[in-house]
Protein backbone atom coordinates (compact mmCIF):
# COMPACT_ATOMS: atom_id res chain seq x y z
CA UNK A 1 0.00 0.00 0.00
CA UNK A 2 1.57 3.52 -1.22
CA UNK A 3 2.60 5.94 1.69
CA UNK A 4 0.21 9.04 2.18
CA UNK A 5 0.79 11.49 4.41
CA UNK A 6 -2.28 11.78 6.07
CA UNK A 7 -3.40 11.80 10.00
CA UNK A 8 -6.33 8.98 9.75
CA UNK A 9 -7.31 7.37 6.59
CA UNK A 10 -10.86 7.66 7.30
CA UNK A 11 -10.75 11.39 8.05
CA UNK A 12 -8.41 12.39 4.94
CA UNK A 13 -11.16 14.16 3.21
CA UNK A 14 -12.43 15.91 6.01
CA UNK A 15 -8.86 17.20 7.31
CA UNK A 16 -8.02 18.28 3.80
CA UNK A 17 -11.15 20.79 3.95
CA UNK A 18 -10.31 22.27 7.25
CA UNK A 19 -7.00 22.66 6.41
CA UNK A 20 -7.87 24.39 3.09
CA UNK A 21 -10.88 26.66 5.52
CA UNK A 22 -8.55 27.40 7.61
CA UNK A 23 -6.01 29.12 4.89
CA UNK A 24 -8.33 30.61 3.46
CA UNK A 25 -10.33 33.56 5.16
CA UNK A 26 -13.23 33.77 2.38
CA UNK A 27 -13.95 30.28 2.95
CA UNK A 28 -16.24 28.70 6.03
CA UNK A 29 -17.41 25.12 6.01
CA UNK A 30 -21.34 24.26 6.50
CA UNK A 31 -22.10 22.35 10.08
CA UNK A 32 -22.27 18.64 10.21
CA UNK A 33 -21.92 18.72 6.57
CA UNK A 34 -18.43 18.13 4.22
CA UNK A 35 -19.33 21.61 2.59
CA UNK A 36 -17.73 24.31 1.61
CA UNK A 37 -19.22 28.07 1.14
CA UNK A 38 -17.83 31.78 0.40
CA UNK A 39 -17.86 33.87 3.61
CA UNK A 40 -19.49 36.25 2.08
CA UNK A 41 -23.11 34.34 1.61
CA UNK A 42 -24.85 37.93 2.46
CA UNK A 43 -23.35 39.07 -1.00
CA UNK A 44 -25.40 36.66 -3.28
CA UNK A 45 -29.06 37.99 -2.29
CA UNK A 46 -30.80 38.78 -5.74
CA UNK A 47 -27.99 36.79 -7.76
CA UNK A 48 -27.78 33.42 -8.72
CA UNK A 49 -26.09 30.82 -6.26
CA UNK A 50 -23.92 28.05 -8.28
CA UNK A 51 -23.18 24.48 -6.11
CA UNK A 52 -20.45 21.91 -7.49
CA UNK A 53 -18.70 19.24 -5.79
CA UNK A 54 -18.49 15.57 -6.05
CA UNK A 55 -15.72 13.03 -4.32
CA UNK A 56 -12.47 14.09 -2.89
CA UNK A 57 -9.20 13.28 -4.18
CA UNK A 58 -9.75 15.46 -7.00
CA UNK A 59 -8.02 18.58 -5.55
CA UNK A 60 -7.52 21.84 -5.83
CA UNK A 61 -11.29 20.63 -7.55
CA UNK A 62 -13.86 21.30 -5.84
CA UNK A 63 -13.36 23.44 -3.04
CA UNK A 64 -10.67 25.84 -4.62
CA UNK A 65 -13.12 26.88 -6.95
CA UNK A 66 -15.34 28.91 -4.24
CA UNK A 67 -15.35 32.24 -4.21
CA UNK A 68 -16.64 35.30 -5.54
CA UNK A 69 -16.97 35.28 -9.73
CA UNK A 70 -16.89 31.27 -9.12
CA UNK A 71 -18.53 28.93 -7.61
CA UNK A 72 -20.91 30.02 -4.62
CA UNK A 73 -20.23 26.77 -2.51
CA UNK A 74 -18.84 22.73 -3.14
CA UNK A 75 -20.42 19.39 -1.82
CA UNK A 76 -17.31 16.96 -0.72
CA UNK A 77 -18.00 13.48 -0.89
CA UNK A 78 -15.14 11.27 0.65
CA UNK A 79 -11.88 10.08 -1.79
CA UNK A 80 -13.48 8.90 -5.07
CA UNK A 81 -17.34 9.28 -3.53
CA UNK A 82 -20.09 11.24 -4.46
CA UNK A 83 -21.46 13.57 -1.43
CA UNK A 84 -24.32 12.61 0.09
CA UNK A 85 -27.84 13.43 -0.67
CA UNK A 86 -28.33 15.16 2.94
CA UNK A 87 -24.90 17.30 2.29
CA UNK A 88 -26.48 18.34 -1.17
CA UNK A 89 -29.49 19.73 0.38
CA UNK A 90 -28.12 21.19 3.34
CA UNK A 91 -25.84 23.34 0.61
CA UNK A 92 -28.64 24.16 -1.60
CA UNK A 93 -31.00 25.36 1.73
CA UNK A 94 -27.93 27.39 2.95
CA UNK A 95 -27.93 29.42 -0.43
CA UNK A 96 -31.64 29.74 -0.72
CA UNK A 97 -31.71 30.67 2.95
CA UNK A 98 -29.17 33.25 2.26
CA UNK A 99 -31.38 34.96 -0.61
CA UNK A 100 -30.11 33.40 -3.81
CA UNK A 101 -32.04 34.00 -6.96
CA UNK A 102 -32.12 30.68 -7.88
CA UNK A 103 -29.59 28.05 -7.98
CA UNK A 104 -27.56 25.82 -10.84
CA UNK A 105 -26.06 22.61 -9.65
CA UNK A 106 -22.98 21.95 -11.85
CA UNK A 107 -22.45 18.01 -11.93
CA UNK A 108 -19.54 15.96 -13.22
CA UNK A 109 -21.24 13.02 -15.35
CA UNK A 110 -20.86 10.07 -13.02
CA UNK A 111 -23.91 7.86 -12.10
CA UNK A 112 -23.28 8.72 -8.43
CA UNK A 113 -22.93 12.71 -8.75
CA UNK A 114 -26.37 12.74 -10.90
CA UNK A 115 -28.21 10.43 -8.37
CA UNK A 116 -27.13 11.94 -5.55
CA UNK A 117 -27.41 15.68 -6.81
CA UNK A 118 -30.59 14.55 -8.49
CA UNK A 119 -32.37 13.72 -5.54
CA UNK A 120 -31.38 16.81 -4.02
CA UNK A 121 -32.35 18.80 -6.32
CA UNK A 122 -35.93 16.82 -6.41
CA UNK A 123 -36.43 17.53 -2.90
CA UNK A 124 -35.16 21.24 -3.02
CA UNK A 125 -38.14 21.75 -5.32
CA UNK A 126 -40.46 20.06 -3.17
CA UNK A 127 -39.38 23.11 -0.65
CA UNK A 128 -39.70 25.35 -3.42
CA UNK A 129 -36.75 25.72 -4.02
CA UNK A 130 -35.76 27.61 -8.05
CA UNK A 131 -32.71 24.80 -8.71
CA UNK A 132 -31.81 23.23 -11.59
CA UNK A 133 -28.64 21.07 -13.09
CA UNK A 134 -25.90 21.30 -15.46
CA UNK A 135 -24.42 17.28 -16.17
CA UNK A 136 -20.88 18.15 -17.87
CA UNK A 137 -19.14 15.58 -19.94
CA UNK A 138 -16.15 16.60 -21.53
CA UNK A 139 -14.50 13.34 -21.97
CA UNK A 140 -12.79 13.06 -25.50
CA UNK A 141 -11.45 9.37 -24.83
CA UNK A 142 -14.61 6.87 -26.31
CA UNK A 143 -15.11 6.69 -30.10
CA UNK A 144 -18.23 5.15 -28.83
CA UNK A 145 -19.47 6.29 -25.60
CA UNK A 146 -21.71 3.70 -23.87
CA UNK A 147 -25.48 4.34 -22.41
CA UNK A 148 -23.18 6.48 -19.73
CA UNK A 149 -22.21 9.02 -21.68
CA UNK A 150 -18.91 10.96 -21.50
CA UNK A 151 -17.32 11.55 -18.45
CA UNK A 152 -17.12 14.66 -16.80
CA UNK A 153 -13.09 15.72 -15.99
CA UNK A 154 -11.37 18.52 -16.08
CA UNK A 155 -13.18 21.13 -18.36
CA UNK A 156 -15.98 21.02 -15.78
CA UNK A 157 -13.59 23.66 -14.09
CA UNK A 158 -13.78 25.91 -17.31
CA UNK A 159 -17.50 26.06 -16.95
CA UNK A 160 -17.20 27.32 -13.25
CA UNK A 161 -15.45 29.74 -14.31
CA UNK A 162 -18.14 30.55 -17.03
CA UNK A 163 -21.26 30.49 -14.70
CA UNK A 164 -19.67 32.42 -12.06
CA UNK A 165 -18.68 35.19 -13.87
CA UNK A 166 -22.33 35.17 -14.99
CA UNK A 167 -23.89 35.33 -11.75
CA UNK A 168 -21.14 37.52 -10.57
CA UNK A 169 -22.36 40.23 -13.30
CA UNK A 170 -26.22 39.14 -12.22
CA UNK A 171 -27.55 37.09 -14.66
CA UNK A 172 -30.71 35.57 -14.59
CA UNK A 173 -30.57 31.20 -14.04
CA UNK A 174 -32.53 31.04 -17.88
CA UNK A 175 -29.19 32.93 -19.54
CA UNK A 176 -26.40 30.69 -17.37
CA UNK A 177 -28.13 27.66 -17.55
CA UNK A 178 -27.97 28.45 -21.74
CA UNK A 179 -24.79 29.80 -21.74
CA UNK A 180 -23.34 26.88 -19.75
CA UNK A 181 -24.63 24.12 -21.65
CA UNK A 182 -23.94 26.14 -25.06
CA UNK A 183 -20.23 26.32 -24.06
CA UNK A 184 -20.16 22.54 -22.62
CA UNK A 185 -21.30 21.99 -26.00
CA UNK A 186 -17.51 23.36 -27.60
CA UNK A 187 -15.34 21.53 -24.93
CA UNK A 188 -13.32 18.30 -24.88
CA UNK A 189 -10.61 16.58 -22.70
CA UNK A 190 -8.39 13.66 -22.98
CA UNK A 191 -5.57 12.73 -20.20
CA UNK A 192 -2.77 10.33 -20.33
CA UNK A 193 -1.07 8.72 -16.94
CA UNK A 194 2.64 7.73 -16.69
CA UNK A 195 1.37 6.07 -13.42
CA UNK A 196 -1.81 4.77 -11.32
CA UNK A 197 -2.98 6.48 -8.28
CA UNK A 198 -4.24 5.20 -4.61
CA UNK A 199 -7.07 5.67 -2.48
CA UNK A 200 -5.11 6.34 1.21
CA UNK A 201 -5.17 2.98 2.57
CA UNK A 202 -5.92 1.24 -0.57
CA UNK A 203 -3.13 -0.30 -3.58
CA UNK A 204 -2.70 0.96 -6.43
CA UNK A 205 -5.82 1.01 -8.63
CA UNK A 206 -3.99 -0.25 -11.76
CA UNK A 207 -0.70 -1.28 -12.54
CA UNK A 208 1.36 0.01 -15.60
CA UNK A 209 4.91 -1.23 -16.96
CA UNK A 210 7.56 0.88 -16.50
CA UNK A 211 7.84 1.55 -20.39
CA UNK A 212 4.18 1.87 -20.46
CA UNK A 213 1.64 4.77 -20.74
CA UNK A 214 -2.25 5.17 -20.83
CA UNK A 215 -4.55 7.36 -23.12
CA UNK A 216 -8.00 8.41 -22.23
CA UNK A 217 -7.74 7.07 -18.43
CA UNK A 218 -10.79 8.91 -15.94
CA UNK A 219 -9.91 11.43 -12.81
CA UNK A 220 -10.45 8.19 -10.52
CA UNK A 221 -8.00 5.56 -12.18
CA UNK A 222 -10.97 4.09 -14.45
CA UNK A 223 -8.94 2.18 -17.81
CA UNK A 224 -8.37 4.69 -21.28
CA UNK A 225 -8.76 3.15 -24.27
CA UNK A 226 -5.34 2.43 -25.26
CA UNK A 227 -2.00 1.91 -23.32
CA UNK A 228 1.29 2.30 -25.74
CA UNK A 229 5.06 2.53 -24.86
CA UNK A 230 6.25 5.73 -23.41
CA UNK A 231 6.45 8.70 -25.92
CA UNK A 232 8.65 11.67 -25.83
CA UNK A 233 6.26 14.99 -24.57
CA UNK A 234 5.63 16.71 -28.27
CA UNK A 235 4.57 12.55 -29.68
CA UNK A 236 2.38 12.21 -26.85
CA UNK A 237 0.71 15.79 -26.65
CA UNK A 238 0.24 15.17 -30.65
CA UNK A 239 -0.97 11.65 -29.98
CA UNK A 240 -3.87 13.73 -28.02
CA UNK A 241 -4.83 16.16 -30.18
CA UNK A 242 -5.14 13.66 -32.25
CA UNK A 243 -7.53 11.22 -30.52
CA UNK A 244 -9.34 14.38 -29.41
CA UNK A 245 -9.98 15.61 -32.51
CA UNK A 246 -10.50 12.73 -34.59
CA UNK A 247 -13.76 12.79 -36.62
CA UNK A 248 -14.09 9.31 -36.45
CA UNK A 249 -14.24 9.77 -32.57
CA UNK A 250 -17.99 10.04 -31.66
CA UNK A 251 -16.58 12.54 -28.56
CA UNK A 252 -14.12 14.45 -30.54
CA UNK A 253 -14.23 18.04 -30.58
CA UNK A 254 -14.25 19.55 -33.97
CA UNK A 255 -11.50 21.80 -34.35
CA UNK A 256 -10.63 23.71 -37.49
CA UNK A 257 -7.68 26.17 -38.82
CA UNK A 258 -8.58 29.50 -37.89
CA UNK A 259 -10.68 28.24 -34.47
CA UNK A 260 -9.86 29.96 -31.43
CA UNK A 261 -9.22 28.11 -28.31
CA UNK A 262 -8.69 27.90 -24.43
CA UNK A 263 -6.51 25.44 -23.17
CA UNK A 264 -6.26 24.04 -20.21
CA UNK A 265 -2.99 22.01 -19.39
CA UNK A 266 -3.67 20.16 -16.28
CA UNK A 267 -1.47 17.91 -14.08
CA UNK A 268 -3.19 14.98 -12.68
CA UNK A 269 -1.35 15.18 -9.29
CA UNK A 270 2.31 13.96 -9.67
CA UNK A 271 3.78 15.53 -12.97
CA UNK A 272 6.33 17.40 -12.39
CA UNK A 273 6.15 21.01 -12.77
CA UNK A 274 9.11 20.83 -15.18
CA UNK A 275 7.48 18.29 -17.20
CA UNK A 276 4.31 20.30 -17.03
CA UNK A 277 6.25 22.90 -18.63
CA UNK A 278 7.09 20.68 -21.13
CA UNK A 279 4.11 19.83 -22.34
CA UNK A 280 2.56 22.83 -22.45
CA UNK A 281 4.89 24.12 -24.60
CA UNK A 282 4.48 21.18 -26.67
CA UNK A 283 0.81 21.27 -26.77
CA UNK A 284 0.73 25.26 -27.91
CA UNK A 285 3.72 24.53 -30.80
CA UNK A 286 1.09 21.52 -31.91
CA UNK A 287 -2.36 24.04 -31.69
CA UNK A 288 -0.50 26.26 -33.69
CA UNK A 289 1.16 23.95 -36.57
CA UNK A 290 -2.94 23.17 -37.18
CA UNK A 291 -3.63 26.92 -37.60
CA UNK A 292 -5.33 27.33 -34.09
CA UNK A 293 -5.40 30.27 -32.09
CA UNK A 294 -4.74 29.92 -28.00
CA UNK A 295 -6.78 32.60 -26.61
CA UNK A 296 -6.17 31.48 -23.39
CA UNK A 297 -3.98 28.55 -21.54
CA UNK A 298 -4.18 27.63 -18.24
CA UNK A 299 -1.30 25.65 -16.68
CA UNK A 300 -1.25 23.94 -13.26
CA UNK A 301 -2.95 21.63 -11.18
CA UNK A 302 -6.95 22.10 -11.52
CA UNK A 303 -8.82 18.67 -10.93
CA UNK A 304 -6.13 15.70 -9.72
CA UNK A 305 -6.68 12.52 -9.43
CA UNK A 306 -4.53 11.87 -5.96
CA UNK A 307 -0.84 11.22 -7.08
CA UNK A 308 -1.09 10.18 -10.60
CA UNK A 309 1.37 11.03 -12.58
CA UNK A 310 0.05 12.79 -15.78
CA UNK A 311 -1.55 15.44 -17.40
CA UNK A 312 -4.93 16.44 -19.40
CA UNK A 313 -5.27 18.62 -21.87
CA UNK A 314 -8.53 20.92 -21.94
CA UNK A 315 -10.42 22.62 -25.20
CA UNK A 316 -12.84 24.68 -25.31
CA UNK A 317 -13.70 27.01 -28.83
CA UNK A 318 -14.39 30.49 -27.42
CA UNK A 319 -15.53 33.65 -28.74
CA UNK A 320 -15.02 36.76 -27.65
CA UNK A 321 -17.99 36.63 -24.82
CA UNK A 322 -16.65 32.96 -23.31
CA UNK A 323 -13.25 34.66 -23.17
CA UNK A 324 -14.04 37.65 -21.26
CA UNK A 325 -15.82 35.30 -19.24
CA UNK A 326 -12.98 33.36 -18.49
CA UNK A 327 -10.90 36.67 -17.95
CA UNK A 328 -13.39 38.11 -15.23
CA UNK A 329 -11.87 38.39 -11.87
CA UNK A 330 -12.41 35.64 -9.37
CA UNK A 331 -11.59 35.51 -5.82
CA UNK A 332 -11.37 31.54 -6.17
CA UNK A 333 -7.99 30.77 -4.35
CA UNK A 334 -7.11 27.58 -7.44
CA UNK A 335 -7.77 29.90 -10.28
CA UNK A 336 -4.73 31.69 -12.01
CA UNK A 337 -4.22 34.98 -11.22
CA UNK A 338 -2.26 35.28 -14.55
CA UNK A 339 -1.87 38.57 -17.22
CA UNK A 340 -5.15 37.82 -19.41
CA UNK A 341 -3.67 37.46 -23.37
CA UNK A 342 -3.22 34.69 -26.31
CA UNK A 343 -0.51 31.92 -25.86
CA UNK A 344 1.81 31.53 -28.30
CA UNK A 345 5.23 29.81 -28.85
CA UNK A 346 6.68 32.98 -31.42
CA UNK A 347 6.57 35.35 -28.75
CA UNK A 348 9.43 37.84 -29.48
CA UNK A 349 12.45 37.26 -27.03
CA UNK A 350 14.02 40.59 -25.28
CA UNK A 351 17.18 41.13 -26.86
CA UNK A 352 20.39 40.15 -24.93
CA UNK A 353 21.88 43.41 -23.09
CA UNK A 354 25.10 44.38 -24.73
CA UNK A 355 27.88 43.99 -22.92
CA UNK A 356 29.71 47.37 -22.35
CA UNK A 357 33.12 47.78 -23.96
CA UNK A 358 35.90 47.30 -21.77
CA UNK A 359 38.29 50.43 -21.13
CA UNK A 360 41.96 48.90 -22.59
CA UNK A 361 44.42 49.43 -20.09
CA UNK A 362 48.01 50.77 -20.51
CA UNK A 363 49.69 47.38 -19.28
CA UNK A 364 51.51 46.22 -22.36
CA UNK A 365 55.07 45.21 -21.05
CA UNK A 366 53.99 44.23 -17.84
CA UNK A 367 53.73 40.48 -17.04
CA UNK A 368 54.90 37.37 -19.01
CA UNK A 369 54.62 37.64 -22.60
CA UNK A 370 52.28 35.66 -24.72
CA UNK A 371 54.55 32.78 -25.61
CA UNK A 372 55.17 32.15 -22.13
CA UNK A 373 51.61 32.53 -20.79
CA UNK A 374 50.50 30.17 -24.08
CA UNK A 375 53.29 27.81 -22.19
CA UNK A 376 51.54 28.06 -19.10
CA UNK A 377 48.27 27.15 -19.78
CA UNK A 378 48.73 23.91 -21.88
CA UNK A 379 50.64 22.63 -19.41
CA UNK A 380 47.60 23.18 -17.06
CA UNK A 381 45.27 21.65 -19.49
CA UNK A 382 46.85 19.30 -20.24
CA UNK A 383 47.63 18.26 -16.41
CA UNK A 384 43.77 18.43 -15.85
CA UNK A 385 42.62 16.42 -18.67
CA UNK A 386 45.62 13.46 -17.72
CA UNK A 387 43.88 13.29 -14.30
CA UNK A 388 40.52 13.56 -15.05
CA UNK A 389 39.61 10.00 -14.32
CA UNK A 390 41.36 10.46 -11.00
CA UNK A 391 39.30 13.49 -9.56
CA UNK A 392 35.85 11.12 -10.85
CA UNK A 393 36.70 8.50 -8.54
CA UNK A 394 38.00 10.77 -5.81
CA UNK A 395 34.40 12.82 -6.42
CA UNK A 396 32.28 9.66 -6.67
CA UNK A 397 32.58 9.14 -2.59
CA UNK A 398 31.67 12.75 -1.58
CA UNK A 399 29.57 14.06 -4.45
CA UNK A 400 27.99 13.11 -8.24
CA UNK A 401 31.64 11.75 -9.48
CA UNK A 402 32.28 14.62 -12.34
CA UNK A 403 34.92 16.71 -10.74
CA UNK A 404 36.77 15.41 -13.34
CA UNK A 405 34.88 16.49 -16.22
CA UNK A 406 34.31 19.53 -14.92
CA UNK A 407 37.89 20.19 -15.03
CA UNK A 408 38.17 18.42 -18.32
CA UNK A 409 35.76 20.77 -19.84
CA UNK A 410 37.57 23.65 -18.52
CA UNK A 411 40.17 22.32 -19.69
CA UNK A 412 39.26 21.73 -23.54
CA UNK A 413 37.65 25.21 -23.23
CA UNK A 414 40.45 27.08 -22.23
CA UNK A 415 42.84 25.65 -25.42
CA UNK A 416 39.54 26.42 -27.58
CA UNK A 417 39.93 29.98 -26.95
CA UNK A 418 43.78 30.04 -27.45
CA UNK A 419 43.24 28.22 -30.44
CA UNK A 420 41.03 31.23 -31.41
CA UNK A 421 43.14 34.32 -30.36
CA UNK A 422 46.63 35.03 -28.49
CA UNK A 423 46.18 35.23 -24.87
CA UNK A 424 46.61 38.55 -23.59
CA UNK A 425 50.10 39.03 -21.60
CA UNK A 426 48.76 41.58 -19.21
CA UNK A 427 48.63 39.71 -16.14
CA UNK A 428 44.70 41.63 -15.28
CA UNK A 429 43.56 41.33 -18.53
CA UNK A 430 44.64 37.39 -19.20
CA UNK A 431 42.82 36.79 -15.25
CA UNK A 432 39.70 38.09 -16.22
CA UNK A 433 39.50 36.35 -19.89
CA UNK A 434 40.15 33.20 -18.16
CA UNK A 435 37.21 33.75 -15.73
CA UNK A 436 34.99 34.56 -18.57
CA UNK A 437 35.93 31.23 -20.12
CA UNK A 438 35.31 29.37 -16.74
CA UNK A 439 31.95 31.05 -16.06
CA UNK A 440 31.13 30.63 -19.33
CA UNK A 441 32.04 27.14 -20.44
CA UNK A 442 33.43 24.91 -17.33
CA UNK A 443 29.77 24.97 -15.45
CA UNK A 444 28.92 23.11 -11.83
CA UNK A 445 30.07 25.05 -8.68
CA UNK A 446 33.70 24.83 -9.43
CA UNK A 447 33.05 27.11 -12.35
CA UNK A 448 31.42 30.14 -10.75
CA UNK A 449 34.06 29.73 -7.90
CA UNK A 450 37.31 29.83 -9.99
CA UNK A 451 35.75 32.66 -11.82
CA UNK A 452 35.11 34.20 -8.87
CA UNK A 453 38.69 34.27 -7.74
CA UNK A 454 39.81 34.97 -10.79
CA UNK A 455 37.77 38.02 -11.43
CA UNK A 456 38.88 39.32 -8.04
CA UNK A 457 42.34 38.82 -8.72
CA UNK A 458 42.34 40.66 -11.98
CA UNK A 459 40.71 43.70 -10.37
CA UNK A 460 43.21 43.71 -7.74
CA UNK A 461 46.12 43.51 -10.32
CA UNK A 462 44.62 46.54 -12.16
CA UNK A 463 47.72 48.86 -13.19
CA UNK A 464 49.77 46.97 -10.75
CA UNK A 465 52.44 44.97 -11.78
CA UNK A 466 56.00 43.15 -9.51
CA UNK A 467 55.55 39.89 -7.02
CA UNK A 468 53.74 41.61 -4.25
CA UNK A 469 50.82 42.61 -6.48
CA UNK A 470 50.30 38.52 -6.90
CA UNK A 471 50.30 38.13 -3.14
CA UNK A 472 47.68 40.71 -2.99
CA UNK A 473 45.51 39.22 -5.98
CA UNK A 474 45.50 36.08 -4.33
CA UNK A 475 44.41 37.81 -0.88
CA UNK A 476 41.75 39.32 -3.12
CA UNK A 477 40.56 36.22 -4.67
CA UNK A 478 40.35 34.13 -1.58
CA UNK A 479 38.15 36.66 -0.38
CA UNK A 480 35.66 36.68 -2.83
CA UNK A 481 35.39 33.00 -2.83
CA UNK A 482 34.50 32.86 0.61
CA UNK A 483 32.35 35.89 0.48
CA UNK A 484 29.88 34.15 -1.60
CA UNK A 485 31.06 30.17 -1.58
CA UNK A 486 30.46 30.21 2.15
CA UNK A 487 33.21 28.09 2.66
CA UNK A 488 36.44 28.13 4.87
CA UNK A 489 39.84 26.89 5.29
CA UNK A 490 39.30 23.40 7.07
CA UNK A 491 36.00 23.01 5.51
CA UNK A 492 36.96 20.26 2.82
CA UNK A 493 36.92 21.93 -0.14
CA UNK A 494 39.23 23.56 -3.07
CA UNK A 495 39.65 26.37 -1.00
CA UNK A 496 41.95 24.57 1.64
CA UNK A 497 44.54 23.90 -1.40
CA UNK A 498 44.24 27.45 -2.65
CA UNK A 499 44.31 29.66 1.11
CA UNK A 500 47.63 27.16 1.76
CA UNK A 501 49.10 28.38 -1.39
CA UNK A 502 48.03 31.80 -0.77
CA UNK A 503 49.40 31.74 2.41
CA UNK A 504 52.81 30.55 0.89
CA UNK A 505 52.59 33.43 -1.55
CA UNK A 506 52.64 36.12 0.72
CA UNK A 507 56.15 35.67 1.06
CA UNK A 508 56.33 37.90 -2.30
CA UNK A 509 56.04 41.02 -0.10
CA UNK A 510 59.61 40.38 1.17
CA UNK A 511 61.81 42.68 -0.44
CA UNK A 512 64.24 40.24 -2.71
CA UNK A 513 62.40 37.08 -2.58
CA UNK A 514 63.23 34.18 -5.52
CA UNK A 515 59.35 34.17 -7.31
CA UNK A 516 60.29 30.63 -8.71
CA UNK A 517 61.16 29.14 -4.78
CA UNK A 518 57.73 30.91 -3.14
CA UNK A 519 55.58 29.22 -5.78
CA UNK A 520 57.52 26.33 -5.40
CA UNK A 521 56.72 26.04 -1.46
CA UNK A 522 52.90 26.99 -2.42
CA UNK A 523 52.63 24.25 -4.55
CA UNK A 524 54.10 22.31 -1.64
CA UNK A 525 51.78 24.01 1.13
CA UNK A 526 48.82 23.22 -1.42
CA UNK A 527 49.90 19.49 -2.16
CA UNK A 528 49.67 19.23 1.66
CA UNK A 529 46.70 20.85 2.17
CA UNK A 530 44.72 18.43 -0.74
CA UNK A 531 46.08 15.40 1.10
CA UNK A 532 44.86 16.74 4.63
CA UNK A 533 41.69 16.92 3.32
CA UNK A 534 41.05 13.03 3.54
CA UNK A 535 41.23 13.68 7.41
CA UNK A 536 38.47 16.65 7.59
CA UNK A 537 34.71 16.32 8.00
CA UNK A 538 33.30 18.35 5.16
CA UNK A 539 31.83 22.11 6.31
CA UNK A 540 30.99 23.68 2.72
CA UNK A 541 29.90 21.84 -0.61
CA UNK A 542 27.81 19.06 -1.69
CA UNK A 543 30.60 16.36 0.35
CA UNK A 544 29.11 17.73 3.63
CA UNK A 545 25.56 15.95 3.19
CA UNK A 546 28.01 12.88 3.50
CA UNK A 547 28.65 11.48 6.33
CA UNK A 548 31.95 12.09 7.37
CA UNK A 549 32.95 8.46 7.90
CA UNK A 550 32.43 7.93 4.37
CA UNK A 551 34.81 10.54 3.16
CA UNK A 552 38.65 8.37 3.15
CA UNK A 553 39.58 10.09 0.11
CA UNK A 554 41.37 13.54 -0.12
CA UNK A 555 38.71 16.28 -1.66
CA UNK A 556 39.03 16.37 -5.78
CA UNK A 557 38.95 19.99 -5.66
CA UNK A 558 41.72 20.45 -3.17
CA UNK A 559 43.67 18.08 -5.98
CA UNK A 560 43.13 19.67 -8.87
CA UNK A 561 44.07 22.94 -7.48
CA UNK A 562 47.55 21.94 -6.26
CA UNK A 563 47.93 20.11 -9.76
CA UNK A 564 47.07 23.32 -11.58
CA UNK A 565 49.71 25.40 -8.89
CA UNK A 566 52.34 22.31 -9.73
CA UNK A 567 51.39 22.77 -13.75
CA UNK A 568 52.21 25.99 -13.26
CA UNK A 569 55.37 25.68 -11.75
CA UNK A 570 56.72 23.32 -14.30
Amino acid sequence: VPKKLVTTVSGCADDALAGLVACNPGLRLLQGHRVVLRDDLPAIRGRVALLSGGGSGHEPAHAGYVGKGMLTGVVAGAVFASPSVGSVLAAIRAVAQAGAAGILLIVKNYTGDRLNFGMALERARAEGADVRMVVVGDDCAFATPGKAGRRGICGTVLIHKVAGALAEAGASLDEIEKKVIAAAKVMGTLGLSLSPCSIPGSKPSFQLAEDEMELGLGIHGEAGVRRMKVLPADKAVETMLKHMTDPSNASHLSLTPGSSVVLVVNNLGGLSCLELGIVAGAAVRCLENRGIRIARALVGSFMTALEMAGVSLTLMLADEELVRLIDAKTTAMAWPNIVAGPATTRREEVPAPTEAPRKLQDETGIGPGTARVQRVLQRVCSTLLDMQDKLNELDRGAGDGDCGHTHARAAQAIQAWMRSRPPPAAPAQLLSALADVLLEQMGGSSGVLYGLFLTAAAQSLRGRSGSPAWADAMDAGIEAMQRYGGAAPGDRTMLDSLFAATQALHALRSPGADPLQVLAAAVQSAEAAAEATRHMEAGAGRASYIRSSRLEQPDPGAVAVAAVLGAVLQ
